[in-house]
Parts: structure tokens; C-alpha cells; sequence
């Protein structure tokens, strides 16, 4: 499975709208100043949630974003998939699994891989935005440009910058 830095980003400012999510609409930029996101960015990714349900705009004095849901019926799995397409890591299940029958083999490693995949789909499907919230420590909700960097660059095989290769 392969995150983006979008879905990264995408993820980072859902959460501060679950954080704050008694609260009501936030602006972009209080969103983007405190999660340190570029601003512009976050403007297509907010657009992009608002069209497809998970959060809504208001307009007005008081205006900004906020989730239309409830952080605890907002699923990381619909997140990843809107934002860095399917959750498989080595193939779809389908595909999985017309190698398992017909490649006796090398079944036991594509059941190795469909085992992975399911297992990665079932972690995401089963961990909300409010479960990321209530596990966070109030120290770490304001990170610096520096430490950003330095956590992608511990993550290689966690973010990818563009979306190629998704299976």
C-alpha cells in the first residue's frame, strides 16, 4: 500500500477537524497553520473530501470546514481509497485469488500476499478518525516543517509522492 503525501496531508487535517469537531467550522488557514500545510494544497484536498461527503463547507464570517459526520463514523479506509486509490498492497483480492487457483506452485505466497492485504484493508477499515484523535498525544498535535520532513524520509515505503503503481 502506498500513501501519498496528499493522503498524508489529507489525514493530518481530518484529524484536526475531528479534534475540534464540537466546535464547528474551521478556516483553511487555522487548518493549514496548525497542522503546517501549504495552504493552496489543502484548498484541492478539502474540495475534493467536501465532493465526496466527508466534510462539508459553511460559508460566512464563521465559515470554513468541518466533518459531516461524526469522527467516529469516518473510516481511514474511505479516506486512503478516495485519496491514493485501492488498499491492496500486492494486487486486488480478485486477482489474488485466481492465482492462488490456478498457480499451485507458488499458492502459498500469493496466499501470503492476499493474508497481507487482507489484513492491512481490515486494520484501516476498523480505525476511525476518532480512534486516531483519542490515541494522540497532546504534545504531538503541532509538528515543525523539520520534523514533517524527517518522518517522510523515516517512511520511504510509506509515502509516495505520486499515485503510480496502485493495484
Amino acid at each position: 500500500m502506498k500513501v501519498s503525501q496528499k493522503g498524508l496531508y489529507a489525514l493530518q487535517a481530518l484529524m484536526m477537524l475531528a479534534r475540534r469537531y464540537s466546535q464547528g467550522a474551521i478556516r483553511i488557514r487555522d487548518i493549514a497553520y496548525e497542522e503546517n500545510l501549504p495552504e493552496k494544497f489543502l484548498e484541492l484536498i478539502l474540495l475534493e473530501m467536501k465532493n465526496a461527503r466527508i466534510v462539508e463547507s459553511v460559508r460566512g464570517a464563521k465559515g470554513g470546514y468541518q466533518l459531516r459526520r461524526p469522527p467516529a463514523e469516518i473510516r481511514l479506509s474511505e479516506i486512503m481509497r478516495l485519496i491514493d486509490g485501492p488498499l491492496a498492497p500486492f494486487g486486488d483480492a480478485d486477482q489474488l485469488r485466481v492465482l492462488i487457483d490456478r498457480d499451485a506452485d507458488h499458492r502459498a505466497l500469493y496466499q501470503v500476499f492476499l493474508d497481507v492485504r487482507d489484513a492491512a484493508a481490515k486494520i484501516l477499515e476498523n480505525t476511525t478518525l476518532a480512534d486516531l484523535v483519542n490515541k494522540a498525544p497532546a504534545d504531538s498535535r503541532r509538528r515543525s516543517s523539520k520534523k514533517k520532513k524527517t518522518e517522510a524520509s523515516l517512511l520511504p515505503m510509506l509515502v509516495n509522492a505520486g499515485k503510480e503503481g496502485h493495484d
